[in-house]
């Protein structure tokens, strides 16, 4: 079967349902590796060019899943493995609700999708060793991250409070009561 059909093909089997499919209760053969790889910055290519229709990338991004380090495309009758270079997703925007303790944020991603921070859903830093560069990430469902676009950071720095943990002083952000450790305070 060739690969452009192998697109079409997922596509024509993925259920109609309101919300996300259970992506977490399908468990198909695996059906080898198809050419479609998400870039760091979110952009979807499929056979090296980007799929330029958002509906279509909005359609993909509800299918995908991630077991172990490995992502694949999940139907309930195949699963194919795909490339992503970081996170599946990025939170491009995020709305700021209330203060302090009381803080919620939520993000949305470049798929449209919206993830309100807090216990189900962490935001974490990775900090690179060699550059001390932060990449930062918000958690938006089962074993799936977006990262955390840097204007969006910025914001975050921006709301930051300073809390000292374990005798360190953290600077970090409120959401859904739960405190998130975004840097060392210098």
């Amino acid at each position: 079967m060739s690969e452009p059909q192998k697109a079409n093909d997922l596509l024509g089997q993925i259920p109609k349902t309101k919300g996300l499919p259970p992506v977490h209760l399908w468990n198909p053969d695996f059906c080898g590796h198809i050419d479609m790889r998400i870039a760091r910055d979110g952009t979807w290519y499929y056979q090296g060019t980007p799929i330029g229709r958002k509906p279509m990338v909005k359609l993909f991004s509800t299918i995908i899943r991630r077991d172990g380090d490995d992502y694949f495309l999940i139907t309930p009758v195949e699963k194919v493995g795909i490339k992503v270079d970081d996170a599946p997703f990025v939170a491009i925007a995020v709305d700021v609700e209330g203060e302090g303790e009381a803080q919620v944020l939520r993000f949305t991603t470049n798929v449209d999708e919206t993830t309100e921070a807090g216990g189900e859903h962490p935001i974490r830093v990775e900090t690179d060793p060699a550059t001390q560069e932060p990449a930062p990430y918000v958690h938006v469902r089962t074993n799936l991250e977006a990262l955390i676009h840097r204007n969006v950071f910025y914001q975050l720095v921006e709301l930051a409070v300073s809390r000292e943990i374990d005798g360190q002083r953290w600077l970090g952000v409120w959401s859904g009561g739960e405190f998130f450790r975004i840097g060392l305070e210098p």
